[in-house]
């Protein structure tokens, strides 16, 4: 919530992250992995994602590029998990979002 002009909406059960109404993040990839997010990567950062097996295609998001990754490991690496989330959000954000974003000291998560 401490990126610019971010909001929180359930849907299909679950919390979804919006940036100018588009999902960002989406909480659990389905009802069998619920602590999970899945997130937009960009095309460089899918493509190496997809060698790691923490990460992978999630139903409905995935065919659009979307992956997933659990958050339920006790040695999920907290910082990695947040430059996810900054990637997918400035992959849809918009340019006023973005310059707000940029203005600050970077991750608003960390």
């Amino acid at each position: 919530m401490a990126y610019p002009e971010t909001a929180e909406v359930q849907s299909w059960g679950r919390p979804t992250f919006r940036v100018a109404k588009k999902i960002f993040i989406v909480v659990g990839s389905g009802m069998d992995r619920p602590r999970s997010i899945v997130f937009k990567p960009d095309a460089e950062g899918r493509r190496a994602f997809l060698q790691d097996d923490r990460f992978w295609v999630p139903p409905y998001w995935g065919p659009s590029g979307w992956l997933a990754i659990g958050l339920d490991d006790p040695n999920t690496e907290w910082r990695e998990i947040a430059e996810l989330i900054d990637t997918s959000y400035r992959l849809l954000a918009l340019k006023r979002h973005l310059k707000v974003l940029d203005v600050g000291d970077g991750l608003p998560l960390v």
